[in-house]
């Protein structure tokens, strides 16, 4: 069965992802098996939800609880009957001394793709204080990584595969609407009020690359958002701009949404 692939595709950024998606969908409906994608990220994920506009298609995310970032997706035809049966996830344990060598997430997750790991098989990561880290993944990268010794920089990492019900999760934030009225509708105003963080701090983050406009990365701060655009903030969680309304003092009541 073949799919609408130009409808799917069309006007999308980045379409490698979608491609396999739909290679991934089109096989699941021709075999009647059931499959799961490797991790997908942000903006993999958001051009994904076209395939939820399929009849024909049932698509299930799942990042190992509802608020992860980076999610897989089980697709499977919607005219057939799945018995329950757990997500494909397994968890990582990451340690080493980083009280003199702070690392990012991205030195982890890259120090693990040196290491072998794929990518896509690299769900949610997240640092565990100066002591490393934790993450999700595959059960295939899981077994590739258990016992592995790698490097961020002059730190030894060592990484121990873990179940995922072991894994110790960020603090989960509960959505909460926020208004702010702003003298304009640039990035950092917006982020400082959604954010509750400085204008220079938001500025800061910005050139150290860690604040996010749907997905990808910023460096002008006086850009104007508009409705419906998202804001990620490394380690903060996320804004989105849910509504601009001009004062009669020439001033915008910005309605946003925390998570």
């Amino acid at each position: 069965m073949s799919l609408p692939r130009e409808t799917l595709i069309e006007g999308l950024a980045e379409p490698e992802a979608m491609h396999r998606l739909i290679e991934q969908a089109e096989e699941v409906l021709r075999t009647w098996q059931p499959s799961w994608s490797g991790f997908l990220s942000g903006p993999e994920l958001e051009d994904s939800r076209r395939l939820e506009s399929l009849t024909e298609l049932r698509v299930v995310r799942d990042g190992g609880r509802p608020d992860t970032e980076r999610c897989r997706l089980q697709l499977s035809r919607s005219d057939q009957e799945l018995p329950p049966e757990p997500t494909p996830i397994s968890g990582l344990r990451l340690e080493g001394n980083f009280l003199f060598d702070r690392a990012e997430p991205q030195d982890m997750r890259q120090a693990l793709i040196d290491l072998g790991a794929k990518a896509d098989g690299l769900g949610d990561l997240w640092l565990r204080g100066d002591r490393g880290a934790q993450a999700v993944c595959t059960p295939e990268a899981a077994l590739h990584l258990n016992g592995l010794t790698g490097q961020v920089r002059d730190v030894t990492l060592t990484v121990e595969a873990v179940s995922i019900d072991d894994l110790q999760w960020p603090a989960q934030r509960l959505p909460k609407r926020l208004t702010s009225v702003e003298a304009s509708c640039r990035l950092d105003a917006i982020a400082s009020a959604g954010f509750g963080l400085s204008r220079s701090k938001v500025i800061r983050q910005i050139k150290d690359g860690k604040l996010r406009l749907n997905w990808h990365p910023v460096r002008q701060a006086s850009r104007e958002l508009k409705v419906g655009d998202r804001l990620q903030l490394q380690d903060r969680g996320s804004v989105e701009v849910l509504n601009l309304e001009i004062t009669k003092r020439d001033r915008w009541r910005v309605e946003m949404l925390r998570r």
